[in-house]
């Protein structure tokens, strides 16, 4: 049933008057006919650069499986970014079908649904924020602009919805059709996976799109950031101008094989991150070393303590007091650096029991010092990490923004934190600047600023 399906989507009548098959070049037939061929992988991830019909290819798809190849009454379903991309999807599919031939009658067009007349084969067209695809057993599945869908829990657990419906049908196909976008994404996760399978299908087009004119290219290369006409217009997976770390540098650091247990003769401090509620209260045990290069040191994350708390199950201080004594006491009397405002009950418990605390009131400055520390590190590759995957998902992205100009601030994007970046870079900091002390002195990081 391979080539009815191709003669088909061949037949389709484009916007501009020229059928598909007229109009499509090589890679998009090769594409098409993998995704409709009886053989070979059922799972496909393809990327394209922008302007490369993703959108128009898809709906042909779509069209060509539903009339000559779903099975009677099966039900099949594409996810879209939002409601507004699935819109586009639907709208493509009703304008091949308005403007071909004999099509009139043969698929009925509604709101979100797309059905065969003649076998009641059904397309559902649904957001990435739709939570409805648990319990489904599709027969065809498309996924668009995989990369641009937002990395919040939801539409994470849709996309493990929608992976685990596959194996429900026998020969059930999954097709991936996005631009390239930030390797830190999950969906750049599924890529990697996908090169190591056989049970998958992988086509990377090259950019720019042939038939965008090179004025045009030349003033969107000039107007768009590095980054985005690489991911844009070039299909390349890069990292944006405002992450803290490059994808590469942060691999170099991750040289820890675990946690470290304290060394004689080491000195250690530990930057304090507190979170009650919506944010993990985070303990960054570190010293520092002489780095090869000799320019500055090295800063190695010898442990981290996460406590994890919510509205119902706030983080118990206590508890965090009694970690923090029992660190103090392991490692050689650490220096403890925590933001007086966020813990002052808790500084002076913990001075009370001969705790050596080092205050680091946050201001556009000093925030702006943690940020740029804890970049020029990653970059120079003079951090040693262990291998913890909630550790370097949440370095990976990490943002740094442009508090005030030329002054930097760490962020995160909604649904993400930064606790563990702050911890870390409040001990990293402390350790990089080492003003000269007065015996019987204990300076503070405010100090350190004038």
């Amino acid at each position: 049933m391979t080539e009815p399906a191709l003669a088909l989507m061949a037949s389709l009548v484009l916007e501009d008057g020229r059928r598909w098959g007229e109009a499509a070049l090589p890679w998009q037939v090769e594409d098409a006919r993998a995704i409709l061929g009886e053989d070979g992988p059922r799972q496909h991830y393809l990327t394209r650069p922008r302007g490369a019909s993703k959108t128009t290819d898809l709906a042909a798809v779509c069209i060509a499986a539903l009339l000559e190849q779903l099975p009677a009454a099966s039900r099949s379903y594409a996810f879209a970014v939002d409601r507004d991309q699935a819109a586009l999807l639907g709208d493509a599919i009703a304008g091949l079908a308005d403007r071909t031939d004999g099509l009139g009658g043969a698929l009925q067009i509604d709101a979100y649904r797309v059905t065969a007349a003649h076998s009641g084969a059904r397309l559902d067209v649904m957001a990435a924020d739709d939570a409805g695809a648990w319990g489904l057993r599709p027969q065809f599945v498309v996924v668009d602009e995989f990369a641009q869908w937002p990395t919040t829990q939801g539409p994470k657990r849709l996309w493990y919805a929608i992976t685990s419906a596959v194996p429900k049908v026998a020969d059930c196909r999954l097709v991936i059709l996005t631009t390239a976008g930030d390797p830190v994404h999950y969906a750049h996760d599924v890529l990697v996976q996908a090169q190591a399978s056989p049970r998958w299908r992988v086509h990377e087009v090259p950019g720019p799109c042939p038939w965008i004119d090179p004025g045009a290219l030349e003033e969107q290369q000039a107007m768009l950031p590095g980054s985005e006409y690489a991911r844009l217009h070039l299909n390349r997976w890069v990292a944006p101008e405002d992450r803290l770390v490059d994808p590469e540098d942060l691999a170099a650091c991750v040289v820890l094989d675990g946690p470290l247990d304290p060394r004689p003769g080491v000195r250690y401090v530990v930057g304090v991150d507190i979170g009650i509620t919506h944010d993990r209260t985070v303990l960054a045990v570190c010293h520092a070393e002489a780095s090869s290069a000799g320019t500055r040191p090295r800063v190695v994350l010898d442990r981290m303590f996460v406590f994890g708390g919510s509205r119902s199950q706030p983080v118990r201080l206590a508890t965090v007091e009694t970690t923090l004594l029992e660190v103090c006491r392991r490692y050689h009397g650490a220096r403890v650096h925590l933001d007086p405002w966020q813990a002052t009950g808790l500084g002076q418990r913990l001075r009370s029991k001969g705790v050596r605390i080092d205050e680091f009131t946050f201001s556009g400055t000093s925030v702006g010092r943690l940020a740029s520390t804890l970049h020029l590190l990653l970059r120079d590759r003079a951090l040693a990490l262990p291998d913890d995957h909630e550790l370097l998902d949440e370095l990976a992205n990490v943002r740094l923004r442009e508090a005030s100009p030329g002054v930097l601030r760490i962020d995160h994007d909604p649904g993400r934190h930064d606790d563990r970046a702050i911890a870390l870079a409040l001990a990293a900091t402390a350790l990089v600047a080492k003003p000269p002390r007065r015996p019987g002195v204990a300076y503070s990081a405010a100090h350190r600023m004038l």
